[in-house]
């Protein structure tokens, strides 16, 4: 279970896998433990050039695609641990590789690469706009020179943990808008800089280790040219941050899906009851092989949605299958690991009850199962729209 013949990037694989035994089951079961950040790991990460991925090489990035980039997130979830931290910033930083200025990126990306700066946390979610986007009510005014910013956000992974956040804010009144996509604008926040003056930030304690918070933002002041793009045009640019996310958190569900597969087919080859191995009956067997078949599947839609986005062609339709396949494969993976161990499932140190807390996540979020068949109902069947 650890590699497959035709597995792609065979060497990447191998890098990542012999930096991740710095970082045993045991270093994230602690972590989960104190609710703390993985402050080694990225920085090992960051060191080791794969955080800096999705960066150019002109800027002191690899330059890779996002094929490789979700192969090394796989990697980290397939050996057991929780690559939040790293999708985070793989694909927030796609807004201003893809629309950011040159002088943004001259500015921003070679310190991100070299882990002077990070930026791995997005402010779009708002308590009253969810998954409606188009409904956010932080405003941005323009005066001048800057743009002052008033609002909330929640849900706002890492805040707390990182130098920059990525805000998507209204800049025109919805009822002075053609169309309700247009009149946001995309900005890059210094957060360092304005915490506790005018940005305050709230941590919300959550069912897994995910340093979430809100983020109020109170008089909050941004250059303009920390503005990504036009004014107005956030949204369509957030769009390609969004396949990149389903793409990579797809391939992280894959990474769960294969850790949680691996260690129950080991536990039933070694645990005897009734005078024989667990495995040897067909109730433990059939559930992990209809899971192992799952995931494999969506594996492939993984790479099929990776391959066009590195190839510039539209990939709304792959992206959200391969998060919508992957997300339920590992769902299903870990039911049937923890049905596999039985009540030893539910014990910290078999590590377990952490990996199916964490991988039950993404049913929800980003991006719920239920809005993925929307879109897909929507805008692949030509169904009527549904809201």
């Amino acid at each position: 279970m650890e590699a497959f013949p035709d597995e792609p990037f065979p060497e990447l694989r191998q890098g990542v896998r012999r930096l991740l035994e710095r970082f045993p089951e045991t270093y994230w079961r602690e972590l989960d433990e104190r609710e703390a950040y993985p402050e080694e790991f990225v920085r090992t990460m960051t060191e080791a050039g794969y955080l800096a991925a999705l960066i150019p090489e002109a800027y002191g990035g690899a330059g890779l695609g996002i094929q490789e980039a979700s192969v090394i997130l796989e990697e980290v979830h397939r050996a057991g641990g929780n690559a939040a931290a790293c999708h985070a910033q793989m694909y927030i930083l796609g807004a201003l590789v893809r629309h950011g200025s040159e002088e943004q990126k001259a500015r921003y990306l070679p310190k991100l690469a070299r882990g002077e700066l990070r930026l791995q946390a997005f402010g779009v979610t708002e308590p009253d706009a969810g998954s409606d986007t188009l409904s956010i009510r932080t405003f941005a005014e323009r005066r001048g020179d800057r743009y002052v910013i008033h609002g909330q956000k929640i849900w706002t992974s890492r805040a707390l943990y990182s130098d920059l956040m990525l805000l998507l804010a209204r800049t025109t009144p919805p009822d002075q808008v053609r169309r309700r996509g247009e009149g946001l604008s995309l900005f890059l926040v210094n957060l360092k800089e304005n915490l506790g003056k005018t940005i305050h930030i709230r941590p919300i304690k959550t069912m897994i280790n995910h340093h979430t918070t809100e983020v109020f933002l109170d008089g909050l002041e941004v250059p303009v040219e920390d503005r990504i793009g036009e004014e107005g045009e956030g949204f369509r640019y957030i769009l390609d941050g969004m396949n990149a996310e389903r793409i990579l958190i797809a391939a992280e569900c894959i990474g769960d899906g294969y850790y949680f597969i691996r260690k129950a087919a080991e536990y039933a080859r070694e645990r005897w009851v009734f005078g024989r191995p667990i495995g040897q009956n067909q109730g433990i067997q059939f559930p992990l092989a209809q899971a192992y078949a799952r995931i494999r599947a969506a594996d492939l839609m993984r790479f099929r949605a990776a391959e066009r986005y590195d190839q510039g062609l539209a990939c709304g339709p792959e992206a959200n299958m391969a998060k919508l396949l992957a997300a339920e494969a590992s769902w299903e993976a870990a039911n049937a690991a923890l049905q596999t161990f039985g009540g030893f499932g539910f014990a910290k140190e078999f590590h377990i009850e952490r990996k199916f807390r964490e991988t039950r996540l993404y049913q929800v979020a980003p991006v719920s199962t239920n809005l993925i068949l929307a879109y897909l109902a929507h805008n692949v069947l030509g169904l009527p729209k549904s809201y």
